[in-house]
């Protein structure tokens, strides 16, 4: 009898344990002789030997194709962690530009534009930083002492005010924006 190819029929996800492999060997075995015999002959168990056979003669093919299975497993967590490794790149780059830009920010208010507002009566700075772009008149609130900007903004019309209390939120904040 030539040996069974069972490996062909296999589903993809058969592990091929050993048990599986002699269960599979004895129904085999099992199968092939009753269509061999008669009818009204019963069927001889198949000898210990046989199934050694079997088994032996299968164990190479249900190596290579675990081996096969588990590459491919490999080669989709692989595709799956470079994914995310590239997703990650991209939240770094966006990260590192977001920061760029709060560190211009914050450097925009630098030096002695400070000192000069700093030094300004509160009606007269608000009507200033109200004549300025609202991310420079921000970012010299932020450089001021609380008081001082809390005076500045008490004096400026609501709406600017409130549109520089936003600005200002957005860039002392600790927590990455995205």
């Amino acid at each position: 009898m030539p040996p069974a190819r069972p490996l062909k029929t296999m589903k993809a996800g058969w592990k091929g344990t050993l048990s599986v492999a002699v269960g599979a060997a004895l129904l085999l075995l099992g199968a092939s002789a009753a269509l061999a015999q008669p009818a009204n002959t019963p069927a001889a168990p198949a000898s210990a030997d046989e199934i050694q056979r079997f088994c032996s003669n299968i164990a190479d093919a249900a190596r290579d194709r675990r081996y096969a299975l588990q590459a491919e497993q490999l080669k989709t967590l692989r595709q799956g962690i470079d994914k995310r490794m590239q997703e990650l790149e991209a939240k770094r780059a966006e990260y590192e530009d977001w920061l760029k830009r709060r560190n211009a920010f914050a450097a925009m208010a630098e030096g002695d534009v400070v000192q000069i507002y700093s030094k300004m009566k509160p009606d007269g700075a608000a009507e200033r930083l109200a004549a300025v772009k609202p991310e420079l008149a921000a970012a010299i609130l932020l450089k001021l002492n609380p008081r001082q900007a809390s005076q500045i903004l008490n004096e400026m019309d609501a709406k600017d005010a409130a549109a520089l209390t936003g600005i200002m939120a957005a860039a002392a904040r600790k927590v990455d924006p995205s």
